[in-house]
């Protein structure tokens, strides 16, 4: 499976029963550090990606909130989701830069939302996609600014 047939992949399995639930593990089993996360998509849509993770003991720290690395995880799979839910089948991504900013602690069901176009391009470029992570008061908990570098595939 190729990085770019995840978006058809969900288009595919979005309406069916299950689909939502089966797509997520699918992703678990592509990408097994980020399926580790267990952050479920709730949506997507071209430029745009909206992902739960559910708050639990393995992505806790010592201040019995959900730990920074986790947040950090979170917002660069959305952001990337969100991207490549643009990409035609030449194109490639890889994020070579991620900032965060830490808001409130995170603790109980947080949600991620990125929206994002694509910029025209024809040459390698680098390309910023922003993902805030919230509470269940909506309050923004960790902004993730990820750069990524995009290209066209030879083949």
């Amino acid at each position: 499976m190729q990085i770019t047939d995840l978006y058809r992949y969900w288009r595919i399995l979005e309406t069916r029963p299950l689909g939502h639930w089966l797509f997520n593990r699918i992703i678990r089993i592509v990408n097994p550090y980020t399926g580790a996360l267990k952050a479920d998509i709730k949506v997507l849509q071209k430029g745009y990606a909206q992902l739960e993770l559910k708050d639990r003991r393995g992505i806790r720290n010592h201040l019995n909130s959900i730990h920074a690395i986790a947040l950090t995880n979170l917002g660069e799979f959305t952001s990337g989701l969100a991207l490549i839910s643009l990409f035609t089948e030449n194109m490639r991504g890889i994020p070579v830069e991620i900032k965060i900013e830490f808001l409130k602690k995170a603790r109980g069901t947080l949600s991620a939302e990125c929206t994002t176009r694509l910029p025209e391009f024809e040459q390698e470029l680098q390309h910023t996609v922003v993902a805030n992570i919230t509470d269940t008061e909506n309050d923004i908990v960790a902004t993730i600014t990820v750069i990524w570098k995009l290209a066209y595939t030879s083949n």
